[in-house]
């Protein structure tokens, strides 16, 4: 009772505080604004991304969670902007899209909390198409031993009280293995976050 509770009310709050600061909000605004064609978001929960689309190269816009909490809050968000979205209330494994027919895959702070993430980076893969591109921003494994140290203590709490995210993560490695090519990748520590979930990885991939 007091775990359905937690993750009804408490959590989507949390989550769309925590993803929310300045310094992610930045790193929202660098990546997001390079999206184009048909766009596929996965993880869009509370529709952080939304103000940050560039809506003259857009065509059409998907916005995948299975968060229909979080997903009241990007419909609601939506609406206000005028944008149409088409939400789909579901998982990154199985995506209820035609086979090649995705321009651009939005992926923001969400490969951290994917259960099994190359499933669902072969399933993104199926929908693109040949020429598509992954826009990607995420915090990981920090290259600092003594935080990656931290982070991997202290990573089972910290999934417990975040909806399953990971702080330790190697997100390059997770999408190159994936069998993607990861182009521009940026690195660094977030300003005026902690460093165990401050370290961040930024930039492109393709097929």
């Amino acid at each position: 009772m007091i775990k359905n509770t937690y993750e009804k009310y408490v959590l989507p709050k949390l989550l769309d505080t925590c993803c929310s600061t300045k310094p992610i909000n930045y790193q929202r605004e660098k990546v997001i604004p390079n999206a184009s064609g048909a766009v596929l978001e996965i993880g869009i929960g509370s529709g952080l991304n939304i103000p940050f689309y560039n809506l003259s190269k857009i065509n059409k816009i998907y916005g995948l969670d299975p968060s229909t909490q979080l997903c009241k809050k990007a419909i609601k968000k939506a609406e206000e902007m005028n944008i149409n979205i088409d939400f789909l209330f579901e998982g990154a494994e199985e995506i209820k899209l035609k086979s090649n027919s995705i321009d651009t895959v939005v992926i923001t702070y969400t490969l951290c909390s994917i259960p099994n993430p190359m499933d669902a980076l072969k399933e993104i893969k199926r929908v693109m198409r040949p020429d598509a591109n992954i826009l990607f921003c995420e915090h990981g494994i920090a290259p600092d031993i003594k935080v990656s140290k931290w982070q991997n203590r202290i990573n089972p709490i910290w999934g417990k009280l975040f909806g399953g995210c990971n702080i330790n993560r190697d997100i390059p490695s997770i999408i190159s293995n994936s069998g993607f090519k990861v182009h521009n990748l940026n690195q660094m520590y977030l300003p005026s976050t902690p460093k165990i979930v401050g370290y961040n990885y930024w930039g492109s991939a393709s097929i």
